[in-house]
């Protein structure tokens, strides 16, 4: 059983190297790393290929700025293990999680399993009121047209089935994808299972770089692909 571990980066020189190391750390008995680098303009992508390439299977490099999703995009179709998970490359979620998040796919109970920021009692670094307030409201939202009963709608933290995952297009070039995937999942009619994780998040002085735009992108995507019922 191997899993592919995801990363989407862009911008992220401080912590690229560090959340791979951190993953090769991880409890995994067979892994692949994937980096998908979407233009990064800080030094990230001199940094990838002189010193972090050495320590994963492969980056995948955009030559233009897209976005998480874009990212993901590239990220799923070159992973090739048998389970999928997305590692933000910003050091908010740990890898020591894997375990939490991997357990129901591999005993076969879940197809999909999503990391919950708000349920567990895992440790949770305190920052934006608003910014809870908001994913709440997103979250609420998005289970009152997929009918599930999800803590946390925006995590970046999950985990798939392969041939799960890839055989969902993803559509959504930024962090619409993370509403775009839950209301897809949910269509599948797939197991989707919720864990709660640890949270590290940064403030945007650290370089947080979700915004009020993304927020009101992430209300049109639940409307988009939970009201039109031919994407899949």
């Amino acid at each position: 059983m191997k899993v592919s571990i995801v990363i989407p980066c862009y911008n992220e020189r401080d912590t690229i190297e560090r959340i791979v190391e951190a993953v090769r750390e991880a409890p995994l008995q067979s892994r692949e790393i994937i980096v998908g680098d979407d233009c990064s303009q800080d030094g990230t992508q001199a940094l990838l290929r002189e010193k972090v390439s050495q320590m994963i299977d492969r980056v995948t490099y955009h030559p233009v700025n897209q976005g998480k999703g874009a990212a993901l995009r590239s990220g799923f179709a070159a992973a090739t293990g048998d389970f999928i998970v997305v590692q933000d490359a910003d050091l908010e979620y740990s890898p020591e999680d894997y375990p939490l998040l991997l357990e129901p796919l591999i005993s076969g109970k879940a197809d999909a399993v999503i990391g919950s920021r708000f349920m567990g009692g895992r440790p949770h670094r305190v920052l934006f009121f608003w910014h809870m307030v908001g994913n709440k409201f997103l979250t609420l939202l998005s289970n009152m047209l997929t009918n599930m009963n999800l803590t946390d709608v925006e995590t970046g933290y999950k985990a798939f089935r392969a041939t799960l995952i890839k055989s969902i297009q993803i559509e959504e070039d930024r962090f619409g994808v993370e509403p775009e995937i839950i209301a897809k999942l949910a269509r599948t009619g797939c197991r989707v299972y919720e864990v709660g994780i640890s949270y590290s998040g940064r403030t945007y002085a650290e370089g947080k770089k979700i915004n009020w735009k993304d927020g009101f992108r992430a209300i049109f995507a639940i409307f988009k692909y939970n009201l039109d019922r031919r994407r899949v």
